[in-house]
């Protein structure tokens, strides 16, 4: 019953970090032909995303939690492992590659003079950052179809 409930969790916990992860890649399209005072006012849509931290949390400690429920004892062990890294690895694209342009732009509040890149490269992690979600909640749900033991 654990294990069952640890799932369930666990399944929440990315489907909702995928949410925000690809409003931001549906909506890269079109914010990528925005001019500068114009992509600042869209970027005002993010505020207050940074709530969603709590989500990645839950998501990163209950897919943990899950794989060492299911060490030994389980089929479906690896395909966990492999959701809890690459919850992790959205992490590591954040902290490498978002974070360092929320800091140069003041959050999208100014526009440096390279504002075009550090937009591209803004967008494209948020980009890698829903694949990995998307991987995430793929092999979760792959892995809940798995046999329940070896």
């Amino acid at each position: 019953m654990a294990i069952y409930s640890l799932r369930v969790v666990s399944f929440i916990f990315v489907a909702l970090a995928f949410v925000p992860a690809a409003a931001h890649f549906f909506a890269m399209f079109n914010k990528m032909k925005l001019d500068g005072p114009n992509y600042l006012a869209a970027q005002r849509a993010y505020d207050g995303w940074n709530l969603f931290g709590i989500v990645v949390l839950g998501a990163l400690l209950s897919t943990a939690a899950l794989a060492i429920l299911l060490y030994r004892a389980s089929a479906s062990f690896g395909l966990v492992v492999v959701a809890f890294l690459s919850i992790g690895a959205t992490q590591f694209a954040f902290w490498t590659l978002t974070y360092p342009i929320n800091q140069a732009t003041r959050n999208w509040t100014v526009l440096p003079e390279n504002w075009e890149l550090l937009r591209r490269q803004w967008e494209y992690s948020h980009a890698i950052a829903a694949g990995l979600n998307a991987l995430a909640l793929l092999v979760l749900f792959i892995s809940a179809l798995r046999p329940a033991v070896r």
